[in-house]
This record gives C-alpha cells, sequence and structure tokens, in this order.
C-alpha cells in the first residue's frame, strides 16, 4: 500500500473479529512505532502490550469510550518515560507521532485500529497506572485497539479548502 493511500483510506475501526493479530504483525506494529519521529531522537517512548482479556475488560471502567476493547483482541499503550525526557515539550509529539505510526502500519497489514485518548484525563492515566501497574515516572499516553476489521467505515474526504491559509491569515 502506498502511503498516501494508506492515509486516505485509513479509518477508525471499533468493530473486532474475535480472531488473535499474529506475533508478526505485532512485531511490525511495533517496530513502526518505534520508527517515529522524535524530538532530538530522544524516544522517550514505551510500549505495553494488551491481549488479557480480564484486563482489557477492566479499561471501560475508566474509560467511557473504550467499549471496543470488550472485542479486541490486543491493544498497545504509548507511554513516555520522564527518565528518558530532557527536552519536557517534545514527549507528547513523539508519543502521538509513534501512536500515528501504528495506526497507518494496521491499516497497511489489513488490521483495524481506533486510538484511545488516556493523556490528559486524569482518571483514565491513573486508571492505566493502576491496571498495569506502571511506575510512577512513567506517563501513559494513548492506547490503540487492534484487531481484525468486522466492519471498516468507508473513507471520507475531509479536506476542507477553507482551513488553508498560505503565508498569513
Amino acid at each position: 500500500m502506498k502511503t498516501l493511500e494508506a492515509i486516505f483510506t485509513r479509518r477508525s475501526v471499533r468493530d473486532f473479529k474475535h480472531d488473535p493479530v499474529s506475533d508478526n504483525d505485532l512485531n511490525d506494529l511495533l517496530r513502526a512505532a518505534m520508527q517515529a519521529p522524535s524530538a532530538k531522537n530522544e524516544q522517550p517512548w514505551h510500549f505495553i502490550v494488551i491481549d488479557d482479556p480480564e484486563l482489557l475488560h477492566a479499561i471501560p471502567e475508566f474509560h467511557p469510550y473504550s467499549k471496543m476493547l470488550m472485542d479486541a483482541p490486543l491493544a498497545i499503550l504509548v507511554c513516555s518515560d520522564r527518565k528518558l525526557e530532557t527536552k519536557r515539550a517534545s514527549w507528547l509529539q513523539d508519543c502521538s507521532a509513534a501512536t500515528q505510526n501504528i495506526l497507518l502500519a494496521a491499516h497497511d497489514l489489513g488490521l483495524g485500529a481506533v486510538w484511545l485518548g488516556i493523556f490528559p484525563d486524569s482518571d483514565r492515566v491513573k486508571g492505566m497506572q493502576n491496571l498495569l501497574s506502571i511506575p510512577d515516572d512513567v506517563r501513559p499516553v494513548s492506547l490503540v485497539a487492534v484487531g481484525h476489521p468486522a466492519s471498516i467505515p468507508e473513507p471520507e474526504d475531509r479536506y476542507k479548502e477553507a482551513r488553508v491559509h498560505r503565508n498569513k491569515w
């Protein structure tokens, strides 16, 4: 799949089959995440692969928009390690770029995925830290539900020329 095709056809998938994600596909997703650009090449990220159904089913108790985890076979939590951050303002962009790479890689592999925001919602951050025994100096940023799609929304063109400005507002 070409890059622009992946960008223009990727959609958030919230409806999953119960088929497991292969270890090869999971490895590709994690490798893609770690290829993301990173300010000063800090790469402050860590990734927690969640494939235990009990853990996946516990997340909707503190994250109201994560009901799809009841069917998803897998989720990847993207975290930022404060000990790896020297330029404090860039960790969120770095982890967001890694998250986007996971989404695009999943689409290319024929998998479905959806980005679930964790940071800056304190209930979601604390919920993930408590559920997964995450150290205090590691900040959960985003969660990506991944699986084989049961249905895929149609692509839509979101381009809005009125939102484009050249050289000045």
